[in-house]
């Protein structure tokens, strides 16, 4: 069976794991590049624990508790989004976030995502 593409992809040069004490949150980030008009996803998440509200690229694009499941693959990350969430998010369906061999800081930002999202989510 073929593989299906994503509704959107996201080659990321960059990714990163900010603990902003002062503001209480966790942010996980994959950026395309270092200017604030590339594409990017980001997670929030309260250092304390709760709801992973995602950003798509915008403000606008913005949903709590958007992400049903992730799978690693050969390039990085598939997100399947939940139903419920996919009118806030632009009515994507699947999100893919490559990550290349020279993707700064891929590693560690996977590993907090997965902390993030739990083994239910992200097994």
């Amino acid at each position: 069976m073929a593989d299906v593409a994503a509704d959107l992809t996201l080659r990321a040069a960059y990714a990163s794991v900010v603990e902003d004490e002062e503001e209480g949150l966790l942010f996980i980030g994959f950026a395309e590049g270092e200017d604030e008009t590339e594409p990017y996803l980001l997670f929030r998440q309260a250092l304390s624990g709760g709801p992973v509200e995602l950003e798509l690229g915008d403000e606008t694009f913005t949903a709590e508790d958007a992400v049903e499941t992730v799978a690693e693959t050969a390039t990085g990350l598939t997100l399947t989004l939940r139903p419920a969430a996919r009118a806030a998010l632009g009515w994507l369906a699947t999100v893919e976030i490559r990550l290349g061999p020279l993707c700064e800081d891929a590693e560690p930002a996977v590993a907090a995502l997965r902390e993030m999202l739990g083994p239910q989510i992200f097994p």
